[in-house]
C-alpha cells in the first residue's frame, strides 16, 4: 500500500494546505516541501528491487465486476519520472512559498500545487489503464487551475481554458485508444499490455488504436500541431511554469509514448509519426525561442523543442536512442526547472523578464548568477555535465549512416544549437555588462528562491560524473521498461574525436556560438518573418473556437426556436423512425395475428374506446376534445379490468380523471381559444406523424408479443416479492422497491409537471397600476 500512499498523500497535503499557511506564515512552503522530499526518499528505498528490475505492485479492486482495480506499479520508468516529480517538487514548493510570500491566496496555490504533484505521481505510477486516465485528466484539470491562477487577467484565463480544450480533447482521444487495447489485447492494465508486447500490432485495428493514444499524448506534450498552448501556459506564475516544464505535465506525454512503445511501437507507422511530428516540433520550438525577449517565453518555447526532441528519440526505439532519451529525460528537468526559477528570481528582484532590458545583475544577484551558469552549461551540453552525455548518447543513436538517421541527426544538430543559444542567453545576458535601469532595484532572492536552482544546477554538473551510477541505477532499468528488454548501459564521460558523436556535439557548439553573437540579428530577422506570414496556430484556435460558437449558436437558433409544435413534431417523427426504421430494415414485421374472440360487453368497451378517438380526431373545439379524450381512457381502463388487471384500470382510472380536470382547468385559466385551427398541410402532416407512431409502437407490441415467453423474472418476483419486500401484491412490490428509483423518477417529473401547471395558471396578465413600485401606488392614491 506504501505505492498507492506516495500517489494520494500530496492531496491530503493538499488539504491541510490553506490551514498550513494560515498558521506558518512564511515557513509554510518549507513545511509542505516535507511531503513531496518523503515521497522522494521513498522512491530511493525502491532503488535496489528496481534496479534488479523487479516491479514493485500494489492496488485495491475498484469495480471488481469489470475486473477494473485501482492499481499502481513501479518499474525504471515510472522509479525515474517519480523522483523527478517529487524531487524537483519539493524544491518547487519551497520555492513558491517565497515567491508568493504575502499573497493572499498563496494557501490556495499550494493547494494546487500539491494536487498537480499527485496526479502527476498517480500517472505515472498508475497500472490499470483507468487509474491511469482518472490521474490524466486530474492533471489537466489542475493545471487548468494553475494557470488560471490569476483569473483576474483575461490572458490567464484564456490561457487556462485553451489549455484545459487541447489537453481534455486529446484525453477523450487517449479513453478510445485505451479502450481499443483493452479489446485487442484483452489486458486492461498497463502490466498485462506490456506482458502481451507484440499483440496489438498484429491487429487490424492497430493503426486506429495507435492514431488515437498518440493524439492524446501529442495533446498533452504540445507536439506540433498542438504546441501552440504551452507557451500560453506562461500566464501562469513562476513556479507553475516551472514544474510545469521540468517535472510534470509537459512529460505526461512523453512517459506513455515510453511507457506504450513495447505495445505500440516496432512498426514503420509508429517511426515515422513520432520522429517527423517530433522533429517538426523540436525545430519549431528551437527556432521560435530566438526570436522572444520573455524569459519565460524563450524557455517555454526551448521545452517544446525538448520534448520532441523526446519523442524523436523514442520514435526511433533503438537501445542508444531509448539511453539518450532518458538521458536527455532527467538533464532537461534538471536545468529547465533551475532555469525557470531564475527567471522568476530575476522577475521577482527587477520587475521584468524582458532580456533585452536585463544587464549587469551579477553583482546584485550573485547565488541566482551561479545558478544560471550551472544550469545554462548543462543546457548548452558543455563537457561534464549531464547534458552532455545525453547529447553523445543521442547523436551515437544516429550514426548509422543511412539517410534518414542523417536527416533526423541534421535537425537534431539544428534544435540542439538553437537551445544551446537560449541557455547561454539566460546564463549570461543578464547579469554581465553594465547595469540598466529596471522597474525594481535588482536584489538576491530569499533562500527559498535560489535554494532550488543552485541544487539543481550543481546537479546538473554532477550527475555526470558518476556515470556508473547513473548507468546501474537510472539508465538500465528505465531504458529495460522502453526497450521492452534487457538494456546494459555503458554511458561514460569520455572525449574520443574518433567517434562520430562528438563530431556532431562540436557542430553544435560551433553553430550555437554563431547564433549566440548574433542572436538579436536573428531575433529581429525571425520577428521580419513571423510578420511577413502574419498567422499562427494559436490565432488558427481562436478562429475554430470562434466558428465552434457561431456554429453552436445556428444549431441553437435552427432546434430551439421556442415553437413549441415544432418540438412535438421533430419528437415523434423521430420516435416513429426509431421504431420503424430498425423493424423495415431487418426484416421483423410480424404477421397479423388472430382477431380475439370477445363477449358483447368486451366488444361494447372496445366500440366506446374507438369513438372516443374519433371524437378527439374530429372535435371541433378543444373542450369536446378533452372530452372524449377522457371517454376513450375510461373505455381503456375498462378494457384492463375486463382482462383481469383491476389495479392497471384502477390506475388509468384516476390518470384519466386527473387528466380531464387538470385539461380542462388549463384550457379556461390560461384564455385560450375554443377552436385549435389548423391549416390542411399542418393536419396532414401532424396526422401523418401521428399514424406513423401509433403504427410503430403497434407493430412492436406484436413482435413482443410472437417471441417466446421468458417467465424468470416473473419466478423471481415470485419467489422474492413476500419474504423479501414483505409484499403480497407483486405489482405494488416491483413499483415501490425492485423500481424504487424508477418510481421516484416518475413521481419527481408529475411533481414537477404541476408545479410548472401551477405555475401556469397562477400567471395573469396585471393591471398597468399593480406593475408600479408600491411608493409609488401609496403616493398616487394620497394625491
Amino acid at each position: 500500500m506504501v505505492v498507492a500512499l506516495i500517489a494520494l498523500a500530496p492531496f491530503i497535503a493538499a488539504l491541510l494546505a490553506p490551514w498550513i499557511t494560515r498558521f506558518a506564515g512564511p515557513m509554510a512552503g518549507w513545511i509542505l516541501a516535507i511531503v513531496p522530499a518523503a515521497i522522494f526518499a521513498t522512491f530511493l528505498s525502491f532503488i535496489g528491487p528496481v534496479s534488479d528490475l523487479t516491479a514493485i505492485q500494489a492496488g485495491l479492486d475498484w469495480i471488481p465486476a469489470y475486473g477494473i482495480r485501482f492499481s499502481f506499479f513501479i518499474d525504471g520508468l515510472s522509479l525515474v519520472f517519480g523522483a523527478l516529480i517529487s524531487g524537483i517538487g519539493t524544491f518547487i514548493i519551497i520555492y513558491s512559498g517565497g515567491y508568493l510570500a504575502g499573497h493572499p491566496h498563496q494557501g490556495r496555490f499550494f493547494s494546487y500545487m500539491l494536487m498537480f504533484m499527485g496526479s502527476m505521481l498517480g500517472l505515472v505510477l498508475a497500472d490499470n489503464i483507468f487509474t491511469l486516465f482518472v490521474f490524466w485528466e486530474l492533471t489537466s484539470i489542475t493545471s487548468f487551475l494553475l494557470i488560471g491562477f490569476d483569473h483576474s487577467r483575461q490572458a490567464a484565463r484564456r490561457a487556462a481554458i485553451q489549455a484545459l480544450i487541447v489537453t481534455g480533447g486529446g484525453g477523450l482521444a487517449l479513453l478510445a485508444g485505451l479502450i481499443m487495447l483493452t479489446l485487442i489485447t484483452g489486458q486492461n492494465s498497463l502490466s498485462g499490455m506490456l506482458a502481451s508486447a507484440g499483440v496489438a500490432q498484429q491487429s487490424g485495428a492497430y493503426l486506429v488504436a495507435m492514431l488515437l493514444v498518440v493524439a492524446g499524448a501529442f495533446a498533452k506534450s504540445a507536439q506540433f500541431p498542438f504546441h501552440f498552448w504551452l507557451p500560453n501556459a506562461m500566464e501562469a506564475p513562476t513556479p507553475v511554469s516551472a514544474y510545469l516544464h521540468s517535472a510534470t505535465m509537459v512529460k505526461a506525454g512523453v512517459y506513455l509514448l515510453a511507457r506504450m512503445n513495447p505495445v505500440l511501437g516496432g512498426t514503420q507507422a509508429w517511426f515515422w509519426i513520432l520522429t517527423v511530428f517530433g522533429g517538426i516540433t523540436l525545430l519549431l520550438g528551437g527556432v521560435l525561442a530566438l526570436r522572444q525577449t520573455d524569459l519565460k517565453q524563450k524557455l517555454a518555447y526551448t521545452t517544446l523543442g525538448s520534448l520532441g526532441l523526446l519523442v524523436m528519440l523514442i520514435g526511433f526505439g533503438t537501445k542508444e536512442a531509448v539511453l539518450g532519451a532518458v538521458l536527455y529525460l532527467c538533464a532537461h528537468s534538471l536545468f529547465k526547472g533551475a532555469l525557470f526559477m531564475v527567471a522568476g528570481t530575476i522577475d521577482h528582484g527587477t520587475g521584468t523578464r524582458d532580456i533585452t532590458v536585463l544587464r549587469g545583475l551579477r553583482e546584485a544577484m550573485p547565488v541566482t548568477f551561479i545558478a544560471a551558469l550551472l544550469s545554462g552549461f548543462s543546457m548548452a551540453g558543455f563537457p561534464i555535465a549531464i547534458g552532455f552525455l545525453a547529447k553523445e548518447e543521442m547523436y551515437l543513436a544516429l550514426t548509422s549512416g543511412v539517410w534518414p538517421d542523417l536527416l533526423f541527426l541534421a535537425v537534431m544538430v539544428v534544435g540542439n544549437a538553437c537551445m544551446m543559444v537560449v541557455g547561454l542567453l539566460i546564463a549570461l545576458r543578464p547579469f554581465l555588462g553594465e547595469p540598466r535601469p529596471t522597474p525594481h532595484v535588482p536584489h538576491e532572492g530569499s533562500v527559498s528562491l535560489f535554494a532550488g536552482p543552485v541544487v539543481l544546477g550543481v546537479l546538473g554538473i554532477v550527475a555526470g560524473l558518476f556515470t556508473d551510477w547513473l548507468n546501474r541505477v537510472v539508465l538500465s532499468p528505465a531504458g529495460a521498461s522502453i526497450y521492452d528488454g534487457a538494456v546494459d548501459a555503458q554511458v561514460h564521460l569520455a572525449f574520443d574525436l574518433l567517434n562520430p558523436a562528438i563530431w556532431a556535439s562540436i557542430v553544435t557548439w560551433a553553430l550555437g556560438i554563431a547564433l549566440f553573437w548574433h542572436a538579436d540579428n536573428v531575433r529581429l530577422a525571425l520577428r521580419r518573418v513571423g510578420e511577413g506570414i502574419g498567422w499562427t496556430f494559436d490565432a488558427g484556435f481562436d478562429a475554430a473556437m470562434f466558428g465552434l460558437i457561431r456554429f453552436g449558436d445556428r444549431v441553437t437558433r435552427l432546434l430551439h426556436h421556442g415553437r413549441l409544435e415544432l418540438y412535438l413534431l421533430l419528437f415523434f417523427a423521430v420516435l416513429a423512425v426509431s421504431l420503424l426504421a430498425p423493424l423495415i430494415v431487418s426484416n421483423s414485421l410480424p404477421s397479423l395475428p388472430d382477431w380475439p374472440v370477445l363477449t358483447f360487453y368486451e366488444w361494447g368497451a372496445v366500440l366506446i374506446a374507438a369513438i372516443g378517438l374519433i371524437t378527439v380526431v374530429g372535435a371541433r373545439s378543444r373542450l369536446t376534445a378533452i372530452v372524449a379524450l377522457g371517454i376513450q381512457g375510461f373505455a381503456v381502463a375498462v378494457i384492463f379490468m375486463l382482462f383481469g388487471a383491476p389495479d392497471l384500470s384502477f390506475t388509468q382510472f384516476m390518470v384519466e380523471t386527473l387528466s380531464v380536470i387538470i385539461l380542462a382547468l388549463v384550457m379556461t385559466r390560461l384564455h385560450l381559444g375554443k377552436a385549435d385551427h389548423r391549416e390542411l398541410e399542418a393536419a396532414i402532416r401532424d396526422g401523418t406523424v401521428a399514424i406513423a407512431v401509433g403504427a410503430g409502437i403497434t407493430i412492436l407490441l406484436l413482435v413482443v408479443l410472437q417471441t417466446d415467453l421468458d417467465l424468470s423474472l416473473t419466478e423471481l418476483f415470485q419467489a422474492t416479492s413476500t419474504p423479501i419486500a414483505h409484499g403480497r401484491n407483486i405489482v405494488n412490490v416491483i413499483l415501490v422497491d425492485y423500481r424504487a428509483i424508477d418510481t421516484l423518477g416518475e413521481i419527481s417529473v408529475v411533481m414537477a409537471a404541476g408545479l410548472a401547471i401551477l405555475a401556469l395558471i397562477r400567471h395573469r396578465a396585471k393591471p398597468e397600476s399593480a406593475k408600479k413600485p408600491r411608493s409609488t401606488r401609496r403616493k398616487e392614491k394620497a394625491a
